[in-house]
């Protein structure tokens, strides 16, 4: 194959340069004419991309989602629209002669909602390019989309640009390459697009009943997330689950002079502290009791683990900070166990408009980041117990009463907002050693295998449900902002992405 396109160190601050491990990891073929095609596969995804894709926009989600119809028909696809409760999936089914497996491929074609404001460019459906990371100020070019060639660390700026456009565009250009090279799947093709994986995948899981049909399948390959820093081709087995919570510790009825009853009236904001602080120990661990159980490593689990080239102390020099917990022995092995986070607090103000009162009450919001071994309903029983054991009177989902709180020394509010379990296929599963197998062959070197992703995708109850099972193969840059303001592709990422997904649809029969 061609020579391996990689990161440029000349053209990155040297921060994220040290991130990345320059893997000797040749071109896919299907890599290759990706780049011999590059002006027609950006212009392509840049079509994609300046269709809006918020799913609240319903007008637009639907045209998105013919307009990919309309993409995969034209590759050979047999593709519809399905019809669900809410926004439409689109279905893609390629079958192969003599075939008796079927891979099931799964993206979303929405983005997540905008705020314009942040944007560095007129829209986020607009989309430019720039010559690398917006930290470093890069220049914007001028023609993207009619021009005939693009460098690997120009950038595509616009909202789904990497989560989740560009694996959708890059699935096309991989059957375009496999057909030029006469080296079709052996295995039937059936692809299956979310229009509401950011607002959750509501309208999913109950499509499963009228279309299962069309979604029985023996492996199920999700296209999301970033490859790993060093670009190596990278698998993904399971992914944490998520159990939010907002916890407010009430204090006086109304914000009281600290000069006149400071040392009398106790303070929300101080007695919230102290709770937080009895939630975990100087190391990181949770102290709530019974909140890792059933969690057990094996040797040959903490080897697996082992094997992810990560690079800690320079993310530790990128993020800035003194020491890192010690729930397990590294980054990977942390991501093992469930997490409690506290995402935001607020009690009166600060800065400018602070004032010298004692707040009336204390608000954390926390999300604990859930694995296959603990649900979201045993652990919420294990925190709410954990803050009754600290003195407190407990309401859920509504205010407690004047009479509730004059009752008791300590009342508590907490809302349990939301819950999504996590899934986890076995590395060892005979369709996940083919799928490892694939990639091995098609590039030489072990791809990175990773037992759980930190992050939570909704469509976990989606991957239970059909009950075969799933291994994500992610592609795009890890510095892309997904979700933030200023998303961005890789050109590099996008181009390598096409082989890698080629590879993974070259499962042996």
């Amino acid at each position: 194959g061609a020579a391996p396109r990689r990161y440029d160190p000349r053209t990155m601050s040297p921060l994220l340069a040290s991130l990345v491990f320059l893997a000797a990891v040749p071109a896919h073929p299907a890599e290759t004419h990706a780049r011999a095609n590059q002006a027609a596969l950006v212009r392509e995804l840049v079509e994609a991309l300046s269709i809006p894709d918020v799913a609240a926009d319903k007008a637009n989600i639907r045209r998105k989602a013919e307009f990919l119809r309309g993409r995969f028909e034209a590759r050979g696809f047999a593709a519809e629209i399905l019809e669900t409760t809410g926004n439409p999936l689109v279905f893609a089914e390629m079958k192969a002669t003599g075939a008796t497996r079927t891979l099931l491929l799964y993206a979303h074609y929405d983005g997540q909602p905008v705020d314009p404001k942040g944007w560095k460019q007129e829209s986020p459906f607009k989309p430019i390019l720039r010559r690398g990371r917006m930290e470093e100020s890069p220049a914007e070019i001028a023609g993207l989309g009619a021009l005939a060639a693009y460098e690997d660390d120009w950038r595509i700026y616009a909202r789904s640009a990497s989560d989740d456009t560009a694996p959708i565009i890059a699935i096309l250009a991989a059957i375009d390459a496999m057909k030029a090279a006469k080296t079709m799947p052996s295995w039937n093709l059936k692809v299956i697009l979310d229009g509401e994986e950011e607002a959750g995948s509501p309208s999913l899981v109950p499509a499963i009943a009228r279309y299962r049909d069309r979604l029985t399948a023996d492996l199920m390959l999700i296209l999301d997330g970033p490859i790993h820093p060093t670009l190596r081709p990278t698998l993904v087995f399971g992914a944490r689950g998520n159990l939010t919570a907002e916890v407010t510790i009430y204090g006086p009825k109304t914000g009281l002079h600290s000069g006149h009853y400071g040392n009398w009236v106790p303070n929300p904001g101080m007695r919230l502290a102290q709770l937080l602080a009895s939630m975990k120990d100087e190391s990181g661990r949770v102290t709530i009791p019974g909140y890792y159980d059933g969690i057990t490593l094996t040797a040959e689990d903490r080897k697996a683990l082992a094997s992810v080239p990560d690079d800690e102390a320079a993310l530790i020099k990128l993020f800035s900070i003194g020491s890192v917990d010690k729930v397990g022995a590294s980054l990977q092995e942390a991501l093992q166990y469930p997490s409690l986070n506290v995402r935001g607090l607020s009690s009166s103000y600060v800065g400018a408009l602070a004032r010298t009162i004692i707040p009336d009450t204390a608000t954390a919001a926390i999300d604990m980041r859930l694995v296959k071994e603990t649900k979201g309903k045993d652990i919420q029983a294990k925190f709410l117990k954990h803050v009754e054991a600290q003195g407190y009177f407990v309401v859920q989902n509504r205010d407690a009463s004047d009479e509730e709180r004059l009752a008791h020394p300590k009342t508590a509010r907490i809302d349990f907002r939301g819950e999504t379990n996590a899934y986890r296929t076995d590395p060892s599963d005979p369709m996940s050693v083919r799928l490892t197998t694939a990639l091995r062959k098609a590039f030489g070197a072990e791809p990175v295998r990773i037992r759980t992703s930190g992050g939570t995708v909704p469509i976990a109850p989606f991957i239970e449900a059909l009950g075969f099972p799933a291994v994500s193969v992610p592609t795009v840059n890890f510095d892309n902002n997904q979700h933030g303001e200023n998303e961005n592709l890789r050109l590099g990422h996008f181009f390598r992405s096409v082989g890698i997904i080629a590879a993974a649809m070259s499962l042996e029969p």
